[in-house]
């Protein structure tokens, strides 16, 4: 890492401080969108590049060093790294990891699921996304679980319009969720972001239609619901950063950072590549 890279992270961190985090949820003017969507995007194309690295054999320490090349390459800096101690550049969290897996020497098997959860830094604004990855050839029990995972997110976002509560986000994932037998991670949440790592609001992936604070054009946030074939309940390993499943049931997780719009929602995080769910064609 030049002494460019380092002194563009300090001044990131210290605009993010700047910016920090308060209990009023942000409204986001014209500009700041054209930040997200960069942020986005570019967290979304770490992504893509990663996709035909995802395969039996490669360890998560190895994808951890791509992405982080990758990251710093393009002029960024990777969020999680140092964040209160995380020791990765991205979250690697296989099987019944349901989130902060810390990446490591760990090897992807054949009939694996990863999920690989990638924050930029880009001009001060941050780019977080996630998805899960088929490893070879994935049993259907497992298959069925990443799709309506994804199917679920897409639900919470299709919900998000100014005048709608985040009650109807939080409803919308849980009631299709919970229609397959599966059930939704309490112990986390979406959360708001921009020029903050972890913003207000915190965006509950279950809830009733119409409780909870109404929706704004200009709020930006996370939505990153975590499904269980299991229980959801959570146990924390002694790292104090990865979270599993307490029944040891496999978890899947999807992410997109949206903002919302005067008439709907914008997806800051789409594939540049078109890959949307797995498997991913590449």
């Amino acid at each position: 890492m030049n002494r460019t890279t380092e002194a563009k992270a300090r001044d990131e961190e210290e605009d993010a401080y700047a910016h920090r985090r308060t209990d009023k949820i942000k409204i986001h003017g014209a500009a700041d969108f054209d930040g997200m969507r960069a942020a986005g995007r570019l967290g979304a194309a770490c992504l893509d590049m990663l996709t035909p690295e995802v395969k039996p054999g490669v360890s998560t320490r190895r994808l951890d060093d791509l992405a982080r090349e990758f990251i710093l390459d393009h002029g960024a800096w990777p969020a999680p790294y140092n964040y209160r101690g995380f020791p990765g550049s991205i979250c690697t969290s296989l099987n019944h990891v349901i989130c902060h897996g810390i990446p490591g020497d760990k090897i992807c098997k054949d009939g694996d699921i990863l999920n690989i959860d990638v924050t930029v830094i880009l001009d001060g604004w941050h780019g977080d996304t996630n998805r899960t990855y088929l490893v070879g050839n994935v049993p259907l029990k497992a298959r069925r679980l990443v799709d309506v995972t994804y199917e679920a997110m897409m639900r919470g976002i299709e919900a998000v319009k100014p005048g709608a509560t985040f009650g109807d986000i939080g409803a919308a994932i849980q009631t299709y969720a919970e229609g397959f037998g599966l059930s939704v991670v309490r112990d986390f949440c979406g959360h708001g972001l921009g020029r903050v790592f972890h913003d207000a609001p915190n965006v509950l992936h279950y809830g009733k239609p119409g409780t909870g604070q109404k929706i704004e054009a200009g709020m930006f946030f996370t939505i990153e619901p975590m499904i269980n074939i299991g229980k959801p309940d959570v146990r924390m390993l002694s790292d104090g950063w990865t979270a599993v499943t307490r029944d040891r049931s496999l978890s899947a997780q999807f992410e997109h950072a949206v903002g919302v719009t005067e008439t709907g929602v914008e997806i800051f995080t789409l594939s540049p590549a078109g890959y949307t769910k797995p498997p991913y064609a590449v």
